[in-house]
């Protein structure tokens, strides 16, 4: 059995991985498809309840399309999407998401949408975006999950369609990289427990099987939701060493020095 150096592997994985313009483009078309549209929709369902109770003043999201928000319940008023490319119609700044153009500590929510699944360098990914979130800020995350049903087709599928192309991070994997990170892991919940199939005669059930799989919160679900928050380092102050004052020795008044000789 021949193994492959981590250069190897990584070499592999961008033959594998199209350009990022091009992704842009398939994952737009993918998220128009009838599976798409339910992806969307149940990951939107996911996430709104969370980023309504986050607050600050910016807040990002990162994906490989602008063209599909899902922190549009976010009551954070500054809401910053990236274009990958400018198109005709591009109202979004055009950036690349592994070389954020923001200060360090300039966000104070940070929603990853699916970028790690489709991006050939996570760590660095992970290291670029910790970076822009200030100390106390949240980070919620959104990836495929691979013990799943979602991964088992990536499995036998042999076409490379997306979203099957993308890499499929496991849950436990992520959550180890987050914490050397020094990120604390708040939450952790499942979505998209219908099955990965096309056909809308099928797919017309799936908010009943997410009503379902979201009641006992099934770790089987095809895509899992990492809230998590970067933590802020307390400040021991140093206290002074102060030198005990010696206590004053005892004067005696003059007057019971002072014998009295009576006659």
């Amino acid at each position: 059995m021949k193994i492959l150096s981590r250069h190897q592997t990584r070499r592999r994985l961008l033959r594998k991985m199209p350009d990022y313009d091009t992704l842009h483009e398939l994952l737009s078309k993918w998220y128009r498809t009838p599976l798409g549209e339910e992806v969307l929709k149940a990951e939107r369902a996911m996430i709104s309840p969370l980023i309504s109770r986050l607050f600050g003043y910016h807040i990002l999201q990162i994906g490989c399309s602008e063209r599909h928000s899902v922190i549009d319940d976010s009551r954070v008023g500054h809401k910053i999407i990236f274009s990958p490319e400018y198109h005709p119609g591009c109202r979004q700044a055009v950036a690349n998401i592994e070389e954020l153009p923001l200060a360090n500590g300039s966000m104070d929510v940070v929603v990853i949408h699916h970028a790690l699944d489709f991006t050939s360098d996570s760590h660095r990914l992970l290291r670029e975006v910790t970076r822009v979130v200030r100390p106390g800020g949240q980070l919620l995350i959104m990836g495929f999950n691979p013990y799943s049903p979602w991964g088992l087709r990536k499995l036998v599928q042999r076409n490379g369609e997306i979203p099957w192309r993308g890499r499929f991070i496991s849950c436990g994997r992520l959550t180890d990289w987050l914490r050397l990170l020094e990120l604390h892991i708040d939450s952790v919940s499942f979505g998209l427990h219908f099955m990965p199939v096309k056909y809308s005669k099928i797919l017309k059930y799936a908010p009943r099987f997410e009503e379902a799989g979201g009641r006992f919160n099934s770790p089987l679900g095809g895509a899992y939701c990492i809230l998590c928050s970067r933590q802020v380092m307390p400040i021991t102050p140093i206290l002074p060493r102060w030198r005990p004052l010696r206590t004053p020795a005892t004067i005696l008044p003059a007057a019971e020095n002072i014998r009295v000789r009576i006659h």
